[in-house]
């Protein structure tokens, strides 16, 4: 028997996606993925111009339609302009990936009410502001592809990690419900919960936490940016049609 397996180059070739946090790490990764299987994408960024307008060069060797947006995605309004602007230039928004977070990692007695909130309002709250603006376009459309990007420590929890953790559980929750929400629309809704991944957030770990941290890793290294992309990917493909209201672990055995 002969098995034809089709290249994925071209996975997403004409859709349209907005990504928060595109610029870097596992959000540029993302961006990068999309393009390079044919789709155009708006990377939102909250500050880095140098790394906004860094990403967009070096994006365009895949000769899709690469465009930026600056804003805080703890406004309500940043999402809005995101949204519309994405459905103004592609014509569609296929694709949300929501992927910006923050930590303020702390121990309980030491973390402030503000330490909380910021974390809350950025990854969680940011979450559910563009979840809500884009979908009626979605709607509309009667399809779309919905990402959020969780975390392990939103399915096991993290010491230090009260603020993120919840953030992280919270998008699990807001996932399953969207999914059973927007279902009969033609929209899938679902998560991607990355373990030890190599990015700037844990750049500032020692070589000692990095080496335990991969000590607990069932296959025994850290995961890198482009292995959460690739998962991220065929969630927004055609291929994941019949998906919905999964959270897909991309943590190399962590939570085993």
């Amino acid at each position: 028997m002969l098995i034809c397996l089709e290249r994925g180059d071209n996975m997403l070739k004409g859709k349209s996606a907005v990504i928060t946090g595109g610029v870097r790490g596992i959000g540029k990764a993302v961006a990068e993925e999309f393009c390079r299987q044919g789709a155009d994408v708006l990377l939102c960024y909250r500050s880095n111009d140098d790394s906004a307008r860094k990403t967009v060069e070096e994006l365009k060797q895949y000769g899709t339609r690469v465009e930026l947006i600056k804003g805080d995605v703890s406004e309500p309004s940043h999402a809005e302009a995101a949204a519309k602007m994405a459905a103004e230039i592609f014509g569609k928004i296929d694709i949300l990936v929501n992927n910006a977070g923050i930590t303020k990692d702390k121990l309980i007695m030491r973390m402030s009410a503000s330490d909380f909130d910021e974390v809350i309002q950025a990854n969680l709250n940011g979450s559910f502001y563009f979840l809500k603006a884009v979908s009626p376009y979605m709607i509309k459309q009667r399809n779309g592809r919905i990402i959020n990007i969780s975390s392990i420590s939103g399915v096991r929890g993290n010491a230090g990690q009260v603020n993120y953790s919840a953030s992280k559980a919270g998008i699990i929750g807001m996932t399953l419900s969207a999914a059973k929400e927007l279902g009969r629309r033609g929209i899938t809704v679902n998560a991607v919960a990355p373990g030890f991944i190599e990015t700037d957030m844990t750049d500032v770990l020692t070589d000692d936490q990095k080496k335990a941290m991969s000590e607990v890793i069932s296959l025994g290294r850290v995961g890198k940016a482009s292995d959460v992309a690739h998962a991220v990917a065929f969630l927004a493909s055609d291929k994941a049609s019949y998906i919905t209201g999964q959270v897909l672990g991309v943590d190399g055995g962590m939570a085993i």
